[in-house]
């Protein structure tokens, strides 16, 4: 469905509930296509801080050829326009000076910035620019929802896709470093007689190298979250649960500055604050203290009461923390003392992701994930096809696939594999 300048409220929803229903690599084509008739474009780009493993997106509209979009073009962008206030004018995407509409959303922790290049300059009605800003706020907070509540699915994709990722930047950069480190050696010679164009490809090599560090460093800023700051975040959910509760909550922040991995931090912050909900749920709790602690491989998670000590693994609810967990390659240690409280210890390793090779459901794709999900958790095709909105043949077909996919012979042994590596 695309919305035009006519839209009314129920097909605009329609519009807005068939993006946000798409697998994540399918959310800004989806979104492309929507707006198509609203704000003729060329190309669209994303930078957003809710998708750990691929933080920077672009999609060619209807074929149009644009330039190369880089992550570096819109820095000046992702500075300059405030959240909730859309944005028109010139700015240099794809290698041109080209007319677009920019919005920024602060839906998400750290903001998300969705640009339109667009086909020409004519101004837009402050209207269709304002369904554009709508649109991306609801995008944008359905997908930060997921990132917040650390779905097991979704963190198994996302380490996987991170692992991934991290390889290819590790080489690239290398490659590069060498490469350009080489260059600078030979052009400082002193057996070439021809200084100025020795010093000219100096400057460029030297120019080169503090790109590609700046390109490491911008990957890092939407990809990574020092310790101090995810936990202050974490803080910052955790005192409206206990502000009209007896219980005194009291917080350890890390003394190390090392950057967490978003996807661990995102996930840190939900097992903590399903715990503390838990703790809460005792009677006789007076005190409950939340700390995080960073070793050179780990993050260590402890949630402390002094409750009636009959927190249990069981009572966490595993689909709530111990799958979390799972997903990350870390676990959950349950220390109950009847009468004097329980401490719960969640901890995350910290080492670059390496499972993304030998990742059984690295075959499927999103939309066979979700159902995988969804058969996982006992349902049968009735409820997945009203949960997904997809009809029963479709989540059958869907079905096979994923057994053919994964060597299975059968439903059953498909979500046993998920609980296994998801």
């Amino acid at each position: 469905m695309e919305l035009t300048g006519s839209t009314h409220a129920a097909p605009a929803l329609a519009a807005a509930h068939d993006v946000i229903r798409q697998p994540l690599g399918g959310v800004l084509p989806r979104l492309s296509a929507t707006l198509a008739a609203l704000v003729p474009h060329l190309a669209v780009a994303e930078r957003s801080t809710h998708c750990a493993h691929s933080p920077f997106k672009t999609h060619s509209a209807s074929g149009n050829a644009v330039g190369r979009i880089t992550a570096a073009e819109l820095d000046p962008l992702t500075v300059s326009v405030p959240a909730g206030r859309p944005w028109q004018g010139t700015a240099r995407i794809g290698g041109a000076d080209r007319p677009v509409l920019a919005v920024a959303s602060d839906a998400t922790e750290r903001g998300a910035l969705l640009v339109l290049v667009r086909s020409d300059d004519s101004p837009l009605a402050e209207t269709d620019s304002a369904v554009v800003q709508a649109l991306w706020d609801l995008v944008t907070s359905h997908f930060d929802r997921l990132v917040t509540e650390a779905v097991p699915s979704t963190l198994a994709r996302s380490r996987a896709s991170a692992g991934e990722r991290a390889r290819v930047i590790a080489e690239l950069t290398e490659y590069h470093a060498t490469a350009l480190s080489g260059l600078l050696g030979v052009l400082r010679s002193r057996k070439l007689d021809d200084a100025a164009a020795r010093a000219a490809a100096v400057d460029l090599a030297v120019t080169a190298l503090v790109d590609l560090r700046a390109e490491t460093e911008r990957d890092q800023a939407v990809s990574e979250e020092p310790a101090a700051e995810a936990f202050a975040r974490l803080a910052d959910s955790l005192r409206p649960l206990v502000r009209h509760s007896p219980v005194r909550l009291e917080l350890g922040a890390p003394e190390s500055a090392r950057p967490l991995a978003a996807d661990v931090a995102h996930a840190a912050r939900a097992v903590v604050r399903a715990v503390l909900l838990t703790s809460l749920e005792q009677d006789a709790v007076n005190r409950i203290h939340v700390s995080w602690s960073l070793t050179d491989s780990e993050l260590r998670a402890t949630v402390r009461d002094d409750g009636p000590g009959r927190v249990s693994m069981c009572t966490l609810g595993p689909q709530r923390v111990g799958e979390r967990l799972e997903a990350l390659g870390g676990r959950l240690d349950v220390d109950a003392v009847p009468g004097w409280g329980t401490t719960v210890t969640a901890t995350f390793p910290l080492g670059a992701p390496q499972a993304a090779a030998a990742d059984p459901l690295a075959p499927l794709g999103d939309r066979e994930l979700e159902v995988l999900t969804h058969l996982a958790r006992g349902h049968r095709n009735r409820v997945i096809a009203q949960e997904l909105h997809i009809s029963e043949s479709t989540v059958k077909f869907h079905v096979a696939n994923i057994l053919t996919k994964l060597g299975v012979a059968s439903r059953g042994e498909a979500s046993a594999l998920f609980h296994q590596v998801a």
